[in-house]
């Protein structure tokens, strides 16, 4: 039998009013006697254990073993890394062009019309497809595909989702005598969609497009031009471009080799992020048996490796830096680049095909309305 307190206690009547006679009203008024009886309160301990707050959680959909081993996937393509095979047209361009063609792909979907800011993504979509590898361009698309397509609908549903309250000024025109403005035959309509509370409208549209639009070629002709450029050609279009600077007293050959130590240190980094993550799915943690603060300790130790790893790869490429004769002054030390870059026909094509490409950008805001 559980254990059980039994309490004593006035009448509710003498607690709260002491100095008046307890008892019950009668229809004439009249107040009734009322004899004072001992309360029980029993109160009896619980036999199940208590509620944890931890079971509410979906386990199955939080589970860090699936966690850990999203991460691993996520850095298994190439992201930032240079793609030596296939070779493709893309291969042999001049880093030159493509560092124009990646500074107007940034610029054209904020300064042209919808449709060419939707035929600039199936364009970059179709080169890669064509460029890279399967296994690269699928993981790729996918992931800016699904990072575009939530800001789409999150700036187009909240843009123009809630109107301004504006009163007019005027009064109507049937108060004054006018007669109302006819209906547009044209069929246009501000308001595209409504979903309950939420309205798409022309101007969630058009911010969402090019939001939207502006992302993936951001992210995508970035990636096609580090996956089919070395870092050593990019450093060396960059030379190129900032030489001019150097009589304003810009120091060009240290921004060049802070860039091309930047492109080298990229691979580090994905590259230890997803050894440790495939380190913790191979020792196939029982992650079940843990509780909620060991779970969190793990992910704790899993950042620290990281940031321990990439100091130590850091220490390393400095001590290795200074071991070849870097001194600190980027000036003086000379930078071997691999290769030089050529200007041929088929560069000269591709800057056609861009000033084609701007021009009918430019001429989109003016004839597509």
């Amino acid at each position: 039998m559980p254990p059980s307190f039994l309490v004593a206690s006035p009448s509710p009547c003498f607690v709260l009013f002491p100095k008046r006679p307890c008892g019950f009203l009668s229809p004439n008024k009249t107040l009734l006697p009322l004899k004072l009886r001992k309360a029980t309160l029993i109160l009896r301990a619980s036999k199940g254990e208590s509620p944890n707050w931890s079971q509410w959680l979906p386990a199955e959909s939080l589970s860090a073993d699936k966690l850990f081993r999203l991460i691993a996937g996520a850095t298994a393509s190439p992201i930032g890394q240079f793609v030596s095979s296939p070779t493709t047209f893309l291969h042999s361009i001049d880093p030159r062009v493509k560092l124009v063609w990646l500074l107007a792909l940034v610029v054209l979907p904020a300064r042209s019309h919808i449709i060419m800011r939707f035929g600039l993504v199936i364009y970059l979509t179709v080169l890669s497809v064509w460029v890279l590898p399967k296994n690269a361009w699928m993981d790729q698309l996918g992931r800016v595909y699904l990072l575009s397509g939530l800001l789409f609908l999150t700036l187009g549903l909240g843009s123009d989702g809630v109107p301004a309250l504006v009163q007019l000024r005027t009064p109507p025109p049937a108060m004054m005598g006018l007669p109302s403005l006819p209906v547009s035959l044209t069929g246009y309509s501000y308001v595209i969609m409504k979903l309950g509370p939420l309205t798409f409208t022309r101007k969630g549209l058009s911010v969402a497009s090019t939001v939207a639009c502006l992302t993936f070629t951001v992210f995508q002709s970035a990636s096609l031009c580090l996956t089919t450029t070395t870092p050593e050609q990019l450093a060396s279009a960059l030379r190129w471009f900032m030489l001019p600077l150097r009589y304003f007293g810009v120091s060009v050959s240290e921004i060049v080799l802070t860039l091309l130590l930047s492109l080298r240190f990229i691979t580090l980094v994905f590259d230890e992020v997803r050894n440790i993550a495939l380190g913790i799915v191979s020792r196939r943690v029982n992650w079940k048996q843990l509780t909620v603060m060991e779970t969190i300790d793990v992910f704790f130790n899993y950042f620290r490796c990281i940031f321990k790893n990439i100091f130590s790869h850091a220490e390393q490429i400095s001590q290795a830096m200074i071991v070849r004769g870097f001194k600190g002054d980027g000036g003086t030390h000379k930078i071997y680049f691999l290769s030089e870059s050529s200007f041929g026909m088929k560069d000269l094509i591709c800057l056609l095909c861009l000033t084609v490409v701007i021009g009918a950008a430019l001429l989109s805001e003016y004839y597509l309305v």
